[in-house]
């Protein structure tokens, strides 16, 4: 193994790579072939290599150097960007692009982790298709609102029923390669346990947050954005607030949360207090949404399902 750092730029059809070491670079073709050149060009010593992700374009090669055994750093595309722009690179190519991710990789010591199965990854995508049928079926429920013609009301509701039949089918196959997967099956189990957690909120976690299980506290709220940001500078102090993190996981769980200070003993008697603390509902809710994340990453850590606690 070696330290050196490999950032790659990846496009459609082209892939650029820079070897920190000796400030090499070279353009690939974005294709099997390709990635067969960047594999050899990238010798035995397996570097770390760090690129953003870019949709489907990245997924094959992701796949290609995970199965070879390479040591994959995926970075933020905004977090890359800004560090660019704090060392004063503001030009943007595809090879200075490259030559930026390795230098990141190598001065910010970026922690290598494994890539996505590649069930996991076929989830994402059915998972991305779902999210973009809900905003469609929103608009169209939107647009009946507001038309009067017969022959529109008509195709409206054509267009609903179609999306509602859409969505059934990709959740239904979503379930299926979960059911697939003893592994998937058995955290999706643990999710679902917990009062408040529907069997969508329970996709959007294993397939949004697959980290969950391996993470402490701080870092399940943090990853999700639900950890305050505090805002301090000599003797003022700021309001802390949230920010970042993923935000579709903070919509998965909003509605949860609801149900949550319903109907959960535990996390109702943490609202109360808090509203009689006199925190705003936000507030409130957001710190409930928190309490729950960190709650399924502990489930998940231990393998075992919820619990009504005895008191």
């Amino acid at each position: 193994m070696t330290h050196d750092t490999i950032g790659v730029d990846i496009s459609k059809d082209h892939l650029d790579a820079y070897r920190m070491s000796d400030g090499a670079s070279r353009r690939f073709t974005n294709d099997r072939a390709g990635h067969t050149a960047l594999l050899s060009w990238l010798g035995a010593s397996h570097p770390r290599v760090i690129y953003e992700p870019t949709g489907p374009y990245h997924r094959t090669f992701e796949r290609r150097l995970a199965d070879a055994g390479f040591a994959l750093v995926k970075v933020n595309p905004r977090q890359a960007r800004r560090f660019a722009e704090a060392t004063g690179k503001l030009a943007k190519t595809d090879r200075l692009d490259a030559a930026m991710l390795a230098r990141m990789g190598a001065l910010l010591e970026l922690e290598a982790r494994p890539a996505c199965s590649p069930i996991l990854s076929d989830l994402k995508d059915l998972h991305m298709a779902r999210e973009a049928l809900v905003k469609d079926r929103t608009a169209a429920k939107n647009r009946a609102t507001t038309l009067t013609l017969a022959i529109l009301k008509r195709q409206n509701g054509e267009q609903l029923r179609q999306i509602a039949r859409q969505i059934a089918a990709i959740e239904a196959e979503i379930m299926t390669h979960i059911k697939a997967d003893p592994e998937l099956a058995h955290r999706f189990a643990i999710l679902v346990s917990i009062p408040g957690v529907s069997t969508i909120t329970a996709f959007a976690l294993l397939i949004d947050m697959p980290e969950l299980g391996l993470l402490n506290n701080g870092q399940a709220a943090s990853l999700a954005g639900l950890a305050p940001i505090a805002r301090q500078s000599g003797t003022w102090t700021g309001r802390a607030f949230i920010r970042g993190g993923r935000a579709n996981v903070r919509r998965a769980l909003y509605m949860p949360a609801l149900v949550a200070i319903r109907f959960n003993r535990d996390l109702k008697a943490k609202y109360d207090q808090l509203k009689t603390a006199g925190k705003a509902f936000k507030v409130a809710i957001t710190a409930i949404m928190r309490k729950m994340i960190i709650l399924a990453n502990a489930l998940l850590r231990d393998g075992r399902k919820w619990a009504q606690s005895v008191t």
